[in-house]
């Protein structure tokens, strides 16, 4: 009697108990896919609780936060009385109670420096740096995910061995000194893109005098139909978004690189490749895309990179986001709006962390378990 070559095929990945990424087991069946979302939806709560309550405590390590403000620059009886007009001379746990409900009812608090509602500062430049970790994370997938095969197809070769510098180069060089060599090069000798900002001053004025504006640039411009100011939005965006982009497109590389090889010594390319499948095949359909597996569980970590990188992207570029105001309060001892920054940054990460392992489970059931 002959074995077929599914029959020999399934002998292989069964002896190896290795399936192809993405394949649902037939005993497994992917029953386990509602109570893992119920359980990872359930821990966004204790997260954020954990975070808010860490950074709220590490604040007023330094005292009250009208003090740390305000103090030297007040004569002693109103810097009192504003103490005691915002609670701050009441015991902490009060405070922190309060603070948990205002939260809760939607009042984040308002800021010290300029008087104005945190949720406002979050509201109005929050979707600039929204806008930024989306264009750094398109030049992260565009950077990694191509050359990361290029670098897997050509192991221990020139390619493979300058690839794996450069990707080393981009995740080790520090995102303020990269944004100012690219400003340095294409702005200042090169001349080619702007030194900073969102927009040219012509350009930002059209965008605020929009009636539904969106505060994403991009698609702001897109509403004016002026080709000019869609142009004008893109120019700016470039050097900031390569800058962010490259630190993660380097951790990219490397994923895609080492998932691509280990991929190819697993028992279903094995079996595939006995079948006389060519390697370029055995690359794109066996190899490559489960690879891309773990960047997408990677994704929400790296979330948190490129909004941390984002504070430092922002201040060199001058790109008005919230990561350019976090660092603004900083300097000014507002604590109340670093508070209020902080915790927003944190819900991104989580819900965002969330959302990625939505989509890991929906790709590969063996997530669940």
């Amino acid at each position: 009697m002959t074995t077929t070559t599914s029959e020999l095929t399934g002998d292989l990945e069964q002896d190896d108990g290795v399936q192809p990424p993405g394949r649902r087991s037939r005993r497994g069946g992917g029953g386990g896919l509602g109570s893992y979302l119920v359980v990872r939806f359930l821990l966004i709560f204790p997260t954020i609780f954990i975070l808010v309550t860490t950074v709220f405590f590490l604040m007023r390590s330094t005292g009250d936060p009208i003090t740390a403000a305000l103090g030297g620059r007040l004569p002693p009886d109103q810097l009192q009385q504003r103490i005691h007009q915002a609670g701050y001379d009441r015991p902490l746990i009060a405070q922190y109670v309060d603070y948990l409900g205002g939260l809760l009812h939607g009042d984040f608090g308002t800021t010290i420096s300029d008087h104005r509602p945190v949720l406002e500062v979050l509201t109005t430049f929050g979707t600039a740096t929204l806008e930024l970790a989306v264009y750094a994370l398109i030049v992260a997938l565009v950077v990694g995910i191509p050359l990361g095969r290029l670098a897997a197809r050509s192991r221990d070769k020139v390619p493979d061995a300058v690839l794996r510098v450069f990707a080393i180069f981009c995740y080790a060089t520090p995102v303020f000194f990269a944004g100012l060599l690219l400003k340095l090069v294409f702005s200042v000798s090169l001349g080619w893109l702007p030194v900073a900002g969102r927009a040219s001053t012509g350009t930002d004025i059209e965008l605020q005098t929009l009636p539904h504006p969106t505060g994403i640039y991009l698609i702001d411009a897109l509403q004016t139909g002026d080709g000019n100011a869609v142009w004008d939005v893109a120019k700016h965006a470039i050097l900031p978004a390569v800058a962010l982009g490259l630190l993660t497109g380097g951790i990219f590389l490397r994923l895609v690189r080492t998932n691509v090889i280990g991929t190819f010594g697993s028992g279903y390319v094995e079996a595939a490749r006995s079948r006389g499948v060519r390697e370029r095949r055995l690359l794109r359909k066996h190899a490559y895309r489960p690879a891309l597996i773990p960047i997408i569980t990677v994704i929400g970590l790296q979330i948190a990179l490129l909004l941390a990188g984002a504070v430092l992207t922002e201040t060199t570029f001058e790109w008005r986001g919230l990561g350019f105001q976090l660092y603004s309060y900083l300097q000014q001892r507002d604590f109340v709006a670093v508070q209020g920054i902080v915790m927003l940054l944190a819900v991104i990460v989580a819900v965002t962390n969330f959302v990625v392992d939505i989509v890991a489970a929906l790709i590969d059931p063996r997530v669940r378990y």
